[in-house]
């Protein structure tokens, strides 16, 4: 008894504390935003959202106890699993907004799109791991990492879910560089990416993807149809000047012109009510948790912690640079979330494994 609670207090006091208090301060900002953007809707947003906050905080806690081994012995089969999730969802998903992505649990709705940020994640990591390769890669040699990523956003893009599937290759891609790839490989790579965008554009975006992206090109176009969104965005972020109209007080949002305004475009409800100065602070909260996760990354044991911390900084910033790019039209509307602050219990519960990966980490580091 005493031996197993010498260990609970050794783990408790080598967690990341500094990367614990940003992550109150983020849940706590989103929940209290999301409480103003309930006023508008008959839904308690901040009610739900506490639940599912609540119920992830326990398993990232808990997730600090397990042995990091398991988690890189798992890496293969729990991305297997959110692959075979996806074809559920392929095959039985319950469709919503012209996308097919979500699996009806009775209880609730889960997106298996979101946990594949984690499992690729993890299987990256592990890929890099085994090898423990000193010099930069050559393409060639990543292919079978190239067709495990294939194997779960092809099934993302199918939903269609060009947001996630855009982030996911994101986080990927930066594994792929911290790890090293030959600039030769990189100019390749680069040559049949711009090859691929116009193929991708006409064969494998859906119309009203293609109407998002023309939309985005010339957003004055068309300001009462697929601009409209956007254009109020722009309209709360500026109507809220330095510091803002106040909690509750946002016009754009509490008399509907912003749609979606409780999960993508939450920002704008943010920036309406408390500013510049509020979105600044905002920022420099997620600055400060990419700043936490390197330094976890700095000092961890092994190079699949390395990499997994890696992955998770680069999960919440791509999330960032995207959604705010995006509601401030500085790139087209793909849908998707604002990490800790938006609403979505799938979104939140992996963002949470993800902070779950890093506690673990920290308390297994040297």
């Amino acid at each position: 008894m005493i031996a197993r609670r010498n260990r609970v207090l050794d783990v408790v006091g080598r967690l990341d504390w500094p990367l614990i208090i940003v992550v109150a301060i983020l849940s706590a900002l989103g929940l209290i935003n999301l409480r103003s953007a309930s006023m508008q809707s008959a839904a308690p947003f901040h009610l739900y959202q506490s639940v599912w906050l609540a119920g992830g905080l326990v398993l990232a806690v808990a997730m600090a106890f397990v042995d990091t081994k398991i988690f890189a012995r798992g890496a293969y089969w729990f991305y297997a699993g959110v692959v075979v999730l996806l074809l559920a969802v392929a095959l039985w998903g319950t469709e919503l907004n012209a996308s097919k992505r979500w699996l009806d649990l009775r209880l609730f709705m889960m997106q298996p799109s979101e946990l594949l940020k984690v499992a690729v994640i993890l299987v990256t990591a592990r890929f890099f791991h085994d090898r423990n390769q000193v010099e930069s890669y050559q393409l060639h040699r990543l292919w079978r990492l190239f067709v495990l990523l294939a194997m779960g956003v092809v099934f993302v893009l199918l939903q269609p879910d060009l947001g996630t599937s855009l982030v996911i290759v994101a986080i990927f891609m930066t594994m792929v560089l911290f790890e090293g790839v030959r600039w030769e490989s990189l100019v390749i790579l680069g040559l049949a990416v711009l090859v691929a965008l116009p193929v991708a554009y006409s064969f494998v975006l859906q119309d009203y993807q293609q109407d998002r992206v023309k939309a985005f090109m010339n957003i004055e176009a068309d300001a009462q149809g697929q601009s409209w969104q956007v254009q109020q965005s722009l309209v709360a972020f500026g109507s809220g000047r330095m510091w803002g109209k106040g909690h509750g007080e946002g016009t754009q949002i509490h008399k509907g012109f912003v749609p979606e305004h409780e999960n993508d475009f939450i920002a704008a409800n943010w920036a309406e009510e408390r500013g510049f100065a509020g979105m600044m602070f905002l920022l420099l909260v997620y600055l400060a948790f990419v700043v936490c996760a390197l330094n976890i990354a700095r000092r961890a044991k092994d190079r699949f912690g390395v990499l997994v911390a890696v992955g998770v900084a680069a999960m919440f910033f791509w999330h960032v640079v995207v959604n705010l790019g995006m509601v401030t039209g500085v790139l087209p509307v793909v849908g998707l979330t604002l990490p800790l602050v938006s609403y979505g219990g799938s979104s939140m519960l992996a963002m949470l494994i993800g902070i779950g990966l890093l506690l673990n980490i920290s308390v297994h580091r040297k």
